[in-house]
Order: structure tokens, then C-alpha cells, then sequence
């Protein structure tokens, strides 16, 4: 019989257990899918003796994860603690330097360290798979380096945080602020420690580098992701954008333009009847646009213990299999330096603004966008008793963010814009 692949998982938190849950129940359906045993030969957490729900106890145990990642008895390093450095940076670099292959849901890590990693493991002679590191259980890197492997990508774009989608769809459905939402949310458990990492569209904004230089043959470039997070979403965007045909939904958007290559992450209007506009909860989707394929709709669980942890199992299957691929889909040597878009592509705006009411508000601000070359397509006054101020809903024509932005510094000299005005770009989907 053809030896085992030997693998060594260090963090057993809801991803890890999961895959001790899937190696467990499917021995033998590994085994043949595979075409050789899949066993867990040593663990590594920080704490060994919290109850975890599954056995541990036919393990090697190491508390160091470095220790664990040079153990003879591991053909495979799967590293599902999480963090940009620290232990999960340091155990897969000591996984690397012993010529072992590397399995990882870490999208920080990479996001931060992919390239210097990716030359250090094909210098080694070793392979990092990341399936898990994006949209959970999603095989949408498998799709960009294999199944799409022929075509010119022209552009990803997706909705790749549950945790966003879930309080944009609640707010939408139940009529709730955006506070009391993220508060439900926070109590449920659906937020990270630091909540800015998900509705602040950090987290999104990692998976979005990692697909984009699969996707355009680019170094990962995260710093160069113009990422703008839910926070100023208010109740009555939510309502408006529906009275339109619209909802709003954390996008990631990323393609190569003759500016350079564009990545953004930022709250967008959709359309309400697109498959981006139909996702609902905490699902992922993902779009992909190639020149022979056409479009490409990916839809899926983008977290938990079980899709995560299905994630995972593809790549080591893969390693199994014999199956080997550089870790961007191509060796990290071709990887170009990325030239960042300085601009993004022209696309209408919504503006929400509450104005004085008085007469010719509208008619300075009107001025004001006019002035900055940003023509109306739209504009609605919503009811407000006898308020002494008017909320005021414009949609313009396709227009620049620079334009844009010009027409919004110039509000401020009207005397007639009250607070800061809201703007969210339409995205065509």
C-alpha cells in the first residue's frame, strides 16, 4: 500500500477540529479519493487540555508549533492559528526551510508575507495551498489557478465577509440601525476580536489581494487596497437603495486597466435582482470575469468549522494526489510588480445629503457637482414635515472619484450642506 500522507495541524480551534472531524469520519473515502491514507501524525495548540470535541489522544503532541512544523513524522504543515506574525509566521517559515508543504487558511499572513513565502518554498521545493484562506468553503483559488487557467482574467469582484453581508441584509430586512445590528452581531459571536477587521473591510480586503494576484499574475500588493468599511451605512441608505432597485453590499472589486491594477473594497449599490444583489446572510460569493468563459458566479458558506475545514482538506488531498501547483499559479519569479490604479473606473454614484431648506439649496449644489463635471441622472427630496432641514438623494451619471470628490469638498462652501454627505458607487455586475 502507498504510505500515508502525514500531516501536522497546529491550531485546533473551530477550522482545526473540524479537520481532525473530517480526517475521522472519511478515513476511507480519503484514502480512495486521495489514493493513499490521509493520517494525523501530531497537533499543536495553546492550551492541551481544553475540550475540543474530538480525540486527540492517538496524536503526537508538541506546544511549540515550530517544534511541530520540523517533526520528521509531518509531511505536511497545516497552520490554522491565525495572525499576520508571530507563531503562525515563524512555524510555516520552519515548515519551508525543512522542504515541507504547506496548508493554511492564514489570509493575513499571506496578504502581508505571500510573496517572500511563495520564493522561499519554491526555492525549498515545497508548495503552499490557501483554499481555506478565501471565501472558507469556496474553491474559488482552485478555479482562478485550474479551471479558468486558460483565460485572461478581465475581473474578481465578490462579496467575501459573512460577517458584512449579514448586518447589510439584517438592516434591510428587519428595518434596524446599523448599531443595534452590529451589537447583534457582536453577541452572537459573528465578529472577530477586533471588530474593524470585519466591518472595516480588512479582512475582505486580504482575500481580495490574494485573488487578484492570482487572477492578473501580480505580486500580492495588499497596501495598495483602497479599502472603506460599512461604518457610515445608515438605515436610510438601506431603504433608498431598495426604493431604486438596489442593495448594498460590502464589494471587493479588483481588474487590470490601462491606470494599473484596481483593488477596491468599499460598501457598493447593486443591482437588487443581480446574484450579488440576492445573496442574503453570511454567504460569499464570488464573480469571475474571463475573456473565453464569460462570467463565472461562485456561491457558498465563506466561514465555519465545516466549510472551512473542507477547504483545507482539498489542498491536502491535492498534496496526496501528488498534485502540485506554485502558490499564485505561477512560479513567484514571474510575479510582477503591481503598478496600483491611481484611479478608479468611472461608475455612477449615489449621494445622500441633508441640505437647509431653504430656497436654491439644490440649485448650489447642483452647481457644485456641475462645476466639478459630475452631471445628475437622478435626484429625490424625501419627505420632512417642517423640518428645517431636507433630506435629499442624488444618483449622478458615471462619473470619476476625483470628480466626485472635488464636488464634495465644494459642498462645504454652499452653506447649504448640513454634515457630511454620503457617497457609494453603483457597480455594474
Amino acid at each position: 500500500m502507498t504510505a500515508p500522507l502525514r500531516i501536522g495541524i497546529a491550531g485546533l480551534g473551530t477550522v482545526g477540529a473540524g479537520v481532525v472531524k473530517i480526517v475521522a469520519k472519511h478515513h476511507n473515502l480519503l484514502a480512495h479519493r486521495a489514493g493513499r491514507p490521509i493520517a494525523i501524525t501530531a497537533v499543536s495548540a495553546r492550551s492541551r487540555g481544553k475540550d475540543r470535541g474530538v480525540d486527540l489522544s492517538g496524536f503526537a503532541w508538541e506546544d511549540d508549533p515550530v517544534a511541530l512544523a520540523r517533526r520528521d513524522d509531518v509531511d505536511v504543515f497545516v497552520e490554522l492559528m491565525g495572525g499576520e506574525a508571530g507563531p503562525a509566521l515563524a512555524a510555516t517559515e520552519a515548515a519551508i526551510a525543512a522542504g515541507k508543504d504547506v496548508v493554511t487558511a492564514n489570509k493575513a499572513m499571506l496578504a502581508h508575507h505571500g510573496h517572500r513565502l511563495a520564493e522561499a518554498a519554491e526555492a525549498a521545493g515545497a508548495v503552499i495551498r490557501f483554499e481555506a484562506a478565501v471565501a472558507g468553503g469556496i474553491p474559488v483559488v482552485k478555479a482562478l489557478t485550474e479551471g479558468l487557467a486558460g483565460n485572461e482574467i478581465r475581473r474578481v469582484m465578490g462579496v467575501m465577509n459573512g460577517t458584512c453581508n449579514y448586518i447589510l441584509t439584517r438592516m434591510e430586512t428587519a428595518g434596524l440601525p446599523y448599531e443595534e445590528v452590529f451589537a447583534e452581531a457582536d453577541a452572537l459571536g459573528y465578529l472577530e476580536a477586533d471588530p474593524q477587521l470585519d466591518v472595516g473591510g480588512i479582512d475582505a480586503g486580504h482575500k481580495l489581494a490574494l485573488l487578484a494576484a492570482i487572477a492578473f499574475g501580480t505580486r500580492v500588493s495588499f497596501d495598495a487596497v483602497e479599502i472603506e468599511g460599512i461604518g457610515r451605512i445608515g438605515i436610510e441608505d438601506i431603504r433608498q437603495a431598495a426604493d431604486m432597485g438596489y442593495r448594498i453590499k460590502l464589494l471587493g472589486v479588483a481588474q487590470m486597466t490601462g491606470r494599473g491594477l484596481e483593488q477596491r473594497m468599499s460598501p457598493c449599490l447593486v443591482p437588487a435582482d443581480s446574484p450579488l444583489g440576492q445573496l442574503q446572510g453570511g454567504t460569499n460569493m464570488v464573480v469571475i470575469e474571463g475573456d473565453s468563459v464569460g462570467q463565472v458566479v461562485l456561491r457558498g458558506a465563506g466561514a465555519g468549522q465545516g466549510p472551512t475545514a473542507s477547504a483545507v482538506m482539498a489542498d491536502v488531498i491535492d498534496l496526496a494526489r501528488g498534485f502540485r501547483v506554485s502558490t499564485f499559479g505561477r512560479p513567484a519569479a514571474t510575479l510582477a510588480e503591481p503598478v496600483p490604479a491611481r484611479a478608479a473606473a468611472p461608475a455612477p454614484y449615489y449621494l445622500r445629503m441633508t441640505l437647509v431648506d431653504k430656497p436654491g439649496a439644490l440649485a448650489k449644489v447642483a452647481a457644485a457637482l456641475g462645476e466639478a463635471g459630475v452631471s445628475i441622472d437622478r435626484m429625490r427630496q424625501y419627505g420632512h414635515a417642517d423640518a428645517p432641514a431636507a433630506p435629499v438623494l442624488i444618483v449622478t451619471h458615471k462619473t470619476t472619484r476625483d470628480a466626485l470628490d472635488h464636488a464634495l469638498r465644494a459642498f462645504g462652501a454652499t452653506g447649504v450642506v448640513i454634515g457630511e454627505p454620503v457617497a457609494i458607487r453603483i457597480e455594474a455586475v
